[in-house]
C-alpha cells in the first residue's frame, strides 16, 4: 500500500496475496497498525498531499486526483480531519517557508501522474 498509495484499494487482492480472507486480513491489519487498511491508506494519501501542497505548483483538485482521491469533497474532509486545516488553508500557511514551488509537470511525475516513457518524443530532422 505504501508503494501504490495512489491506486484504488483492492482488499481482496491484498488479502489473497497475504493468504488471508478479506475479513481476517482487516482484523490482523488493525491489530498491528491500529487502523483499518482504508484508514491507513487515507492517512498516507493526506501525508502525500501535504507534501505536494507545500512544494508543488498544482491546484488542490489536481493534488486530490494525484494522491488517489476520486472526490474533492472527501479529500477536503479527510485532509481537514487529519491536519485541522482545509487544503487551501494548509497551503497558505506553509508555502513561502523556504523552497520554491516545484513545477506541476515534475510533481505529477513524482506522484505517478505520467511516465516519461509514455511521453511524446519530438523527432528532429
Amino acid at each position: 500500500m505504501d508503494r501504490d498509495w495512489a491506486e484504488p484499494l483492492d482488499l481482496d487482492a491484498i488479502a489473497a496475496h497475504a493468504r488471508y480472507s478479506r475479513y481476517h486480513f482487516v482484523r490482523a491489519f488493525k491489530a498491528v497498525y491500529g487502523q483499518t487498511p482504508g484508514q491507513y491508506l487515507s492517512r498516507r494519501r493526506v501525508e502525500r498531499a501535504e507534501e505536494m501542497l507545500r512544494t508543488a505548483n498544482l491546484s488542490v483538485t489536481e493534488i486530490c486526483t494525484l494522491v488517489g482521491f476520486s472526490s474533492l469533497g472527501t479529500f477536503s474532509a479527510r485532509f481537514k480531519k487529519q491536519t485541522g486545516l482545509s487544503p487551501s488553508e494548509y497551503r497558505a500557511k506553509h508555502v513561502g517557508r523556504g523552497a520554491a514551488l516545484i513545477p506541476g509537470c515534475y510533481a505529477m511525475l513524482w506522484a505517478g501522474g505520467f511516465s516519461p516513457s509514455r511521453a511524446p518524443v519530438e523527432k528532429r530532422p
